[in-house]
């Protein structure tokens, strides 16, 4: 059953690099908690205590909006193959923007291909302080089948500016009204 530990051990990457999508949890300090599917080779431990994530443009940006007010993110990972497992890792994020001092250097932790889409908004980067593992007994098997292209043709096509002139419309503001600091000046 669950185990916790202080740091992403070995079995845990090995885990983690084998999963095709995570799940993002954050809350502000009122309002609604949101959970978010992600997915798109948008994953990396930096090391047994930190990780970062990239986030593409989506319809909404409530996890920016939540960390402005508080830090606290949980990311959850789950097999759907054989062996059943949930990993659950716990810790405080910030957001970084294109416009960020250290965004070419935790960029340049993704794939060449990955670095030239139009619709990246944020990288969050996390320091872990729990790691939770349990059976996933519950969890049904699923077989992975292939990435989405949509979100990249849709970036593709609007362009740097049109991804943009999206965030000035659709991801200022979270579904509770509080600000999510997207800068959109390119």
């Amino acid at each position: 059953m669950g185990e916790v530990f202080k740091e992403i051990s070995k079995k845990d990457r090995d885990f983690i690099s084998k999963q095709q999508i995570f799940f993002v949890g954050t809350a502000p300090k009122s309002g609604n908690i949101n959970v978010s599917p992600k997915g798109m080779d948008s994953f990396r431990v930096l090391d047994s205590n930190h990780i970062i994530w990239l986030n593409m443009t989506g319809s909404g940006n409530e996890t920016a909006a939540h960390l402005l007010e508080d830090t606290r993110m949980t990311i959850m990972f789950c097999s759907f193959e054989k062996k059943p497992q949930i990993l659950r890792l716990y810790g405080h994020a910030r957001e970084h923007q294109h416009d960020s001092e250290n965004w070419s250097q935790l960029l340049g932790h993704f794939p060449d291909s990955t670095q030239k889409k139009p619709g990246i908004r944020q990288i969050f980067d996390m320091k872990v302080d729990m790691v939770q593992t349990s059976c996933g007994y519950q969890v049904p098997m699923y077989d992975y089948k292939e990435e989405r292209e949509l979100l990249d043709t849709w970036a593709e096509n609007k362009g740097t500016k049109g991804v943009r002139e999206y965030w000035k419309g659709k991801n200022q503001t979270s579904l509770n009204g509080k600000p999510t600091g997207l800068r959109t000046e390119v």
